[in-house]
């Protein structure tokens, strides 16, 4: 039942999220982390605002420290790139956050950290999900996992209740040109979509004497009734309140807060594609950084074109943020995305981080000395404009294997009228065409939904080819 997808562990919560769950994963990365020798250092955990996050993190702490392993217990809701973040600054071995990030709020699950604040990637998922199996053969036994009650645990030294917050807030303030900004008199509004982004975000904007108006910042485990994810959907308050009120930048985040959605100046959405290829565009140009840029495999081929005009390398890799940190690593990349709104760039931490983004963007506005519409304006003058469909289907199980067998067994493809230059089954089904434009469908690592993304050169290309890739696979 504890499986990992391409974000953690994400489940149902009463279903297959519960107490026993949790209880049982944590064994496994304890024993994990006896068998490796990492218990000395203990463990970072937080959580977000979600419905049973609070309970969820003390529920795994009375494990480990049955365990003897200690916890570092950031006790209220913070953003998940905090909990990255002192992993890889006290350069501990392991890190948990309670979150299912922009998931529904019937949702929550596990992130799992290893060293340098990193997403655990496929190779140590696959081990922790092998301890989970011997830990279910042993409850199948009779062998309860044992706990240490959390009073008793705080009492007895293996719980350190404690709040880093202000140190990654520095952080980030010494990355950034602060003084550029509070020249500049930029007017933000943010929107944590009821999530933990809001104190971090004001704090670094009010510090940078921007004039700051916060939405949908309260407590509330059904985030208003829509999906946490920041997009053109759901962003509709956020928008009206830039045009209505006239404001630089409207800044979203997801639930946890890893995630970014922008509103520009115009009030128009900016797709996160659009977000990535900015500052990337930004960093190189502006700030004369050197240096490739890394996307997974459903992000726009726009950054091939800037990286190309800058004479720079593009590299891409699976869905999951894993794949992006560790080439990143590998190459030396200045920054890394996806297009449902995670990135991170070279010199922060080794994640997504929704809050550092937000506070580079608003420092590009304020070192150009130029609206985000112009800018915008700037890269498509300069590298042209691309447009991407994106589709998302439901299906039952029946119908997973039946597109699975198509798909990625007998390798059937649609016939979409366009010259293919070659097919990647790298993660989905990916088939580049030789003008330049390309389509996908692969199965989401963190929800039961089959996504068509397509990339073309107008429009109605690309919806007109999801709309025969979904005919093909009659869905």
């Amino acid at each position: 039942m504890i499986k990992f997808g391409t974000g953690g562990w994400r489940a149902i919560i009463g279903d297959d999220f519960t107490r026993e769950n949790i209880q049982k994963l944590s064994k496994a990365l304890a024993m994990k982390m006896k068998d490796e020798g990492e218990i000395s250092k203990g463990i970072c955990i937080g959580y977000d605002r979600r419905f049973l996050s609070k309970e969820s993190a003390m529920w795994a702490i009375e494990v480990f420290a049955y365990e003897g392993i200690k916890s570092y217990f950031i006790n209220r809701s913070s953003p998940t790139p905090l909990i990255m973040y002192y992993v890889m600054k006290e350069e501990l071995p392991y890190g948990m956050m309670i979150t299912a990030s922009h998931n529904p709020a019937i949702y929550n699950g596990i992130k799992v950290f290893t060293y340098g604040g990193r997403d655990a990637n496929e190779t140590q998922t696959k081990e922790i999900e092998k301890y989970i199996s011997e830990v279910e053969k042993d409850c199948e036994e009779g062998n309860k996992v044992k706990i240490l009650e959390y009073d008793k645990a705080l009492a007895n030294g293996y719980v350190v209740e404690f709040n880093p917050l202000n140190d990654y807030i520095d952080n980030i303030i010494k990355e950034v040109n602060i003084e550029a900004i509070r020249e500049s008199k930029l007017r933000v509004v943010l929107d944590p979509m009821y999530g933990v982004s809001q104190t971090s975000l004001k704090t670094i904007l009010s510090i940078a004497r921007c004039d700051v108006e916060v939405i949908h910042e309260r407590h509330d485990t059904l985030f208003g009734g829509k999906l946490p994810s920041p997009s053109a959907a759901t962003l509709r308050t956020l928008q009206n309140y830039v045009i209505d009120y006239k404001y630089d930048i409207g800044i979203a985040t997801d639930g946890d807060a890893d995630r970014i959605g922008v509103i520009d100046d115009e009030g128009k959405f900016l797709h996160p594609n659009e977000i990535l290829v900015l500052l990337y565009y930004y960093l190189v140009k502006y700030k004369g950084w050197s240096g490739p840029v890394v996307r997974n495999i459903a992000t726009t081929h726009m950054l091939d074109k800037v990286a190309l005009g800058f004479e720079e390398k593009c590299y891409e890799v699976p869905v999951g943020f894993k794949h992006i940190s560790a080439k990143m690593q590998e190459t030396n990349a200045i920054i890394g995305g996806e297009s449902s709104g995670g990135l991170t760039v070279r010199g922060h931490i080794n994640g997504k981080d929704g809050i550092y983004a937000a506070a580079l963007l608003v420092e590009m506005i304020a070192v150009t000395g130029k609206k985000l519409s112009k800018i915008v304006k700037e890269i498509q003058d300069e590298f042209g404009s691309l447009y991407m469909a994106e589709r998302d289907y439901k299906f039952s199980q029946e119908k997973k294997d039946e597109i699975y067998d198509i798909l990625l067994i007998q390798k059937k493809l649609p016939d979409m009228e366009l010259e293919i230059d070659h097919v990647s089954y790298l993660d989905g089904c990916k088939i580049y065409f030789k003008n330049g434009g390309w389509i996908i469908a692969r199965f989401s690592g963190t929800e039961p939904l089959l996504r068509i993304f397509c990339e073309m050169d107008s429009e109605k290309k690309s919806e007109d080819l999801c709309d025969k890739f979904a005919k093909f696979l009659e869905i």
